[in-house]
């Protein structure tokens, strides 16, 4: 089972590392103001960019969560960020940030209902291998944790 982003959660709670993103994002976000669209390095995604990213990607772990209680051994659905990326130009940043803490709102109440039985529950994804529903969970707040970090940078 491969998680690309285990590490970045540095053992903390998965749960409560996504529970306390949408605010931290939101901090954040106040704190670059007029700079969104300035990438932290030359061909690395702005701010907005992240924050459009963290949305779509809320919409894919919406499904995929739902999908691993819903199937038997449920394989997942693999996208291209950078393909998805390609649109974020014509994307409101306020907005964005809106849609991502209302799906991670919505992903919360789901993720609290869990029970060990269900974390437990087996998925697949076709690059990353067998995997559970923890893994999905844990995988949330790691790329939580990257990303915040990224917007971190921008910050300053």
């Amino acid at each position: 089972m491969l998680n690309p982003y285990a590490s970045q959660l540095g053992g903390l709670d998965p749960v409560e590392v996504i529970t306390a993103t949408p605010a931290k994002l939101r901090a954040l976000m106040n704190a670059i103001g007029g700079r969104a669209d300035q990438p932290r390095a030359p061909g690395k995604w702005s701010a907005r960019e992240i924050v459009c990213h963290l949305a779509d990607c809320e919409v894919a772990f919406a499904f995929r969560l739902r999908q691993t209680l819903a199937e038997d051994r449920h394989i997942m659905q693999p996208f291209d960020q950078e393909a998805w990326a390609k649109r974020y130009a014509g994307y409101d940043v306020e907005a964005a940030l809106a849609t991502f803490t209302a799906l991670r709102q919505w992903n919360l109440a789901l993720v609290r209902s869990f029970t060990a039985a269900d974390m437990a529950r087996p998925v697949t994804h076709p690059e990353r291998g067998d995997m559970t529903l923890a893994t999905i969970v844990e995988t949330m707040g790691g790329h939580d944790r990257n990303h915040l970090q990224q917007v971190e940078e921008i910050a300053g």
